[in-house]
């Protein structure tokens, strides 16, 4: 079984059509998917997919994108929404400064809201950085200094130097469609390069659809590829990959229970 450890089911690309878009990921080898929430003020939307399906799992937190547009949360509310037994993880958060959206003060404000809420409550955090390596880290290890906390770079595009201070913490590393794409290749040696048990595989979708779906709405079913590749990268067969991607996964997800029906 795989795990897609990030999509966005509550998005509109998927109105009307989410236990469709879930069926075909099963039928595909996906018997579990994480939603992850970008907004404080559509986190019922999110938790409401989770809550609808038993394979389906969720996060609470702020895009990047979205730090000075939302209200400004705080690291109760964040525990408060993560009382829910839905609710396994924090973010996304991070920092985003190829875009922008938000200003760079603002974002790191919500970031480190994010850690310390993951620190507390005792679950992951999942961390968006694009164009930003330099500053993720600083963060993280600042944060970490203060109290050790557990948690992912999602959709991983960045340097190797970040991959591996990031692993030499403790997180893991999680691998999106962007890993098949042609222009790619010096991803594809990083990720060589992360040991097995701290591998993740996602879809990011709707965006990022990885080869030879590229340019269709990516959906959770396409885990698969992504999946085939990183095994080829890592030299093992696929099943050994599904397997030790799914127990990575229930291990950092510590609050996942998978349904009886998956593990029969």
């Amino acid at each position: 079984m795989l795990v897609d450890s990030h999509c966005h089911l509550d998005f509109p690309d998927f109105e009307g059509k989410t236990d469709e878009i879930i069926a075909r990921a099963v039928r595909a080898g996906v018997g579990m998917m994480l939603t992850i929430g970008t907004h404080i003020s559509k986190h019922q939307q999110v938790l409401s997919v989770a809550q609808a399906h038993d394979n389906v799992f969720c996060t609470v937190g702020i895009h990047p994108h979205e730090a000075a547009k939302e209200k400004e949360v705080t690291v109760a509310e964040l525990l408060t929404f993560a009382e829910n037994e839905n609710v396994v993880g924090f973010g996304e958060t991070g920092l985003d400064f190829f875009y922008e959206h938000s200003p760079r003060a603002e974002q790191e404000k919500q970031f480190r809201t994010h850690i310390e809420a993951a620190r507390e409550g005792g679950l992951p955090v999942i961390v968006h950085t694009r164009d930003a390596d330099d500053d993720t880290m600083r963060i993280l290890e600042e944060e970490y200094a203060k109290g050790p906390f557990t948690g992912l770079i999602h959709c991983f595009s960045s340097s190797k130097e970040l991959a591996d201070k990031a692993l030499k913490m403790g997180f893991y590393i999680s691998v999106s469609g962007i890993v098949t794409f042609k222009a790619a290749e010096e991803l594809r040696d990083t990720v060589s390069t992360v040991p097995l048990d701290r591998l993740l595989v996602e879809t990011d979708a709707p965006f990022l659809a990885p080869v030879p779906k590229r340019g269709k709405t990516n959906e959770p079913a396409f885990t698969a590829f992504t999946a085939a590749k990183v095994a080829e990268l890592k030299g093992v067969d696929e099943s050994t990959f599904a397997k030790a991607t799914t127990d990575n996964f229930l291990r950092l997800f510590s609050k996942v229970k998978a349904p009886e029906t998956l593990c029969a």
